[in-house]
């Protein structure tokens, strides 16, 4: 059997340097800039994202199994996330934007498991999801404090008109 597959990208651009943002890229880290996370850490040695560590969250009540399967540094964090009904693979690949920013290449690999997985495979909602993310990200960065999911879904609709 044939199940679905879909390969989505998105670029990201904030106003840090890569040094900044990497950090920030862990499901620990997270709880601070991404209103509503939640996980539940499986494995890590630091207590954050590392080569190797597995965590674990849910998407509309289903149970998500994520590893970090390549970790570089300020450069590239690679997930791969496994549930019954798809795996993905996310890859953040990051590079100096100017002076004082990051430009973060995302790419998601997703593929169906079963029928059910097939009709998940395509997502319409990604490049939103990327959009309020990187707003989200940016809105800390400078601030340091986490912005609402509301508000930053009206920045997208704002910035979209």
């Amino acid at each position: 059997m044939n199940n679905k597959r879909a390969f989505r990208n998105f670029t990201m651009h904030v106003r840090s340097t890569p040094d900044r943002v990497f950090p920030l890229l862990c499901p620990v880290r997270e709880y601070d800039w991404i209103e509503n996370w939640e996980c539940e850490m499986v494995h890590s040695r630091s207590g954050f994202a590392e080569l190797d560590c597995v965590f674990k969250t849910r998407h509309e009540d289903v149970e998500e199994t994520w590893t970090v399967s390549r970790y570089e540094p300020n450069e590239l964090i690679e997930f791969i996330l496994a549930s019954k009904f798809r795996v993905m693979r996310y890859r953040f690949t990051l590079a100096p934007d100017g002076e004082n920013g990051t430009r973060i290449e995302i790419e998601q690999t997703a593929t169906a498991l079963n029928s059910e997985g097939n009709k998940h495979a395509e997502d319409p909602r990604f490049e939103l999801h990327m959009k309020t993310l990187e707003i989200m990200l940016n809105h800390y960065l400078v601030t340091g404090k986490m912005i609402s999911n509301d508000e930053a879904l009206r920045q997208v609709d704002a910035r979209a008109r």
